[in-house]
Protein backbone atom coordinates (compact mmCIF):
# COMPACT_ATOMS: atom_id res chain seq x y z
CA UNK A 1 0.00 0.00 0.00
CA UNK A 2 0.97 3.38 -0.77
CA UNK A 3 0.80 5.86 2.53
CA UNK A 4 1.51 9.43 3.52
CA UNK A 5 2.42 9.94 7.21
CA UNK A 6 2.28 13.41 8.36
CA UNK A 7 3.16 14.73 12.23
CA UNK A 8 3.40 17.75 14.50
CA UNK A 9 5.05 17.03 17.62
CA UNK A 10 7.18 18.58 19.95
CA UNK A 11 10.55 20.36 19.19
CA UNK A 12 12.08 17.85 20.95
CA UNK A 13 11.00 14.90 19.52
CA UNK A 14 11.05 16.14 15.71
CA UNK A 15 14.51 14.55 14.93
CA UNK A 16 13.80 10.91 16.43
CA UNK A 17 10.14 10.81 14.42
CA UNK A 18 11.84 11.83 11.17
CA UNK A 19 14.97 9.33 11.47
CA UNK A 20 12.56 6.86 12.36
CA UNK A 21 9.84 7.47 9.32
CA UNK A 22 13.14 7.46 7.12
CA UNK A 23 13.77 4.16 8.09
CA UNK A 24 10.31 3.45 6.27
CA UNK A 25 9.19 5.51 4.23
CA UNK A 26 10.25 8.97 1.74
CA UNK A 27 11.04 12.38 3.09
CA UNK A 28 9.01 14.38 0.79
CA UNK A 29 8.94 18.02 2.94
CA UNK A 30 8.98 19.04 6.49
CA UNK A 31 6.93 16.97 8.21
CA UNK A 32 5.62 14.65 5.28
CA UNK A 33 6.67 11.23 4.33
CA UNK A 34 5.45 8.73 1.59
CA UNK A 35 6.08 5.71 0.08
CA UNK A 36 5.24 2.10 -0.71
CA UNK A 37 4.74 -0.10 2.39
CA UNK A 38 3.60 -3.42 3.50
CA UNK A 39 0.87 -3.66 6.57
CA UNK A 40 2.78 -5.38 8.32
CA UNK A 41 5.73 -2.89 8.38
CA UNK A 42 3.41 0.09 8.77
CA UNK A 43 2.59 -1.59 11.82
CA UNK A 44 6.08 -1.88 13.12
CA UNK A 45 6.70 2.01 12.04
CA UNK A 46 3.53 3.19 14.03
CA UNK A 47 4.31 0.71 16.99
CA UNK A 48 7.93 2.35 17.11
CA UNK A 49 6.76 5.95 16.83
CA UNK A 50 3.87 5.45 19.50
CA UNK A 51 7.06 5.09 21.99
CA UNK A 52 8.73 8.26 21.00
CA UNK A 53 5.66 10.25 21.19
CA UNK A 54 3.67 12.24 23.89
CA UNK A 55 0.13 11.04 22.99
CA UNK A 56 -1.30 13.91 25.20
CA UNK A 57 0.50 16.84 22.90
CA UNK A 58 1.52 15.00 19.43
CA UNK A 59 -0.13 14.31 16.32
CA UNK A 60 0.31 11.56 13.60
CA UNK A 61 -1.96 11.44 10.78
CA UNK A 62 -1.27 8.22 8.43
CA UNK A 63 -3.07 8.85 4.92
CA UNK A 64 -3.39 5.24 3.27
CA UNK A 65 -3.90 5.65 -0.48
CA UNK A 66 -5.26 1.84 -1.91
CA UNK A 67 -4.69 2.31 -5.38
CA UNK A 68 -2.02 5.11 -6.26
CA UNK A 69 -2.66 4.72 -9.79
CA UNK A 70 -5.43 7.06 -9.07
CA UNK A 71 -3.29 9.52 -7.15
CA UNK A 72 -1.90 12.74 -9.00
CA UNK A 73 1.47 14.38 -7.41
CA UNK A 74 1.92 17.96 -8.46
CA UNK A 75 5.04 20.06 -7.03
CA UNK A 76 4.66 23.62 -7.27
CA UNK A 77 7.44 25.66 -5.88
CA UNK A 78 10.57 24.00 -5.00
CA UNK A 79 10.79 20.35 -4.99
CA UNK A 80 12.85 19.69 -1.73
CA UNK A 81 14.62 16.78 -1.26
CA UNK A 82 15.73 15.15 2.34
CA UNK A 83 19.52 15.75 1.51
CA UNK A 84 18.98 19.63 0.78
CA UNK A 85 17.94 19.91 4.51
CA UNK A 86 20.00 17.46 6.45
CA UNK A 87 23.45 17.55 4.96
Amino acid sequence: MFVIITYDVGEKRVGKICKKLKEYLTWSQNSVFEGEITKTLLLQCLNEIESIINPDVDSIYVYEVRNPNHMKKTAYGVEKSFDDIFL
